[in-house]
């Protein structure tokens, strides 16, 4: 990996002015720096590319999944930035259904230029990316960066959205993992989800048979909860679990 620039903190500094070529199911809309930051509190975090597999994998869900908590601590906006056009960027949008995060295409890389964060990945095939980072904006100014470290590959592990939010507001609570193991066509199972809807917590219902069923909860019974890293049972113990929270 080599940087046009060498990678450097502009804590304290503006962000460059730039107009960015966005795409909507629309069409085409213009989106300039000072209507991104002017008067706001602003997460951004930036990436290689679209598609790619820890972006999607991770660095976008995590901060789709803590938009709340960074949102209850102030932050205005949360966008996602990276060297791909329009197009890409609002394919990739898309498919990953976000609803918080935005999508910024820095397409011919100025902005991540004047960050002095675009750096050459033609071994890869990509041309001049962005190097992962993220950073806080507050009114155009940067407050604070986290910037992965300059070695060979791909590191990420101080742009993550844990760590933003540990900055913004240290006793933040996380919001928990919850998952159900459901089964089509299971009342049970539709019920569970309405209970954790109406106590606005966020889940993943995933469908198995029987067979995993016994394997990772010892029963057949749907739906099965898990809350982070306990097992928290059918739907009448994920109500008692909810009243027991409130």
């Amino acid at each position: 990996m080599s940087a046009e620039n060498t990678l450097k903190n502009i804590e304290g500094q503006h962000v460059p002015e730039v107009v960015f070529r966005t795409r909507t199911d629309d069409g085409w809309q213009n989106l300039s720096t000072r209507e991104l930051f002017a008067g706001k509190t602003v997460v951004v975090f930036s990436l290689p590319g679209a598609f790619t597999p820890t972006c999607s994998s991770a660095h976008v869900p995590r901060y789709e999944e803590l938009a709340p908590a960074l949102k209850a601590a102030g932050v205005d906006d949360i966008l996602c930035m990276s060297v791909n056009d329009g197009f890409v960027m609002h394919s990739w949008e898309i498919d990953q259904c976000v609803d918080t995060v935005r999508m910024i295409p820095d397409g011919n890389g100025e902005f991540t230029g004047g960050m002095g964060m675009l750096v050459d990945k033609n071994d890869l095939g990509f041309g001049k990316r962005s190097w992962r980072y993220s950073m806080l904006v507050r009114d155009g100014v940067v407050e604070k960066m986290f910037i992965e470290p300059q070695v060979d590959g791909d590191p990420y592990g101080v742009s993550d959205a844990d760590t933003m939010l540990n900055y913004i507001a240290p006793d933040a609570e996380a919001p928990k993992d919850v998952v159900l193991f459901t089964r089509p066509g299971c009342e049970h199972c539709a019920r569970a989800k309405s209970a954790l809807e109406e106590a606005g917590m966020g889940f993943s219902a995933v469908d198995v048979d029987r067979r995993t069923l016994r394997a990772v909860a010892g029963t057949e019974t749907t739906p099965q909860v898990f809350i982070d890293t306990d097992h928290i049972g059918g739907r009448e113990e994920l109500v008692a679990w909810l009243a027991k929270r409130d």
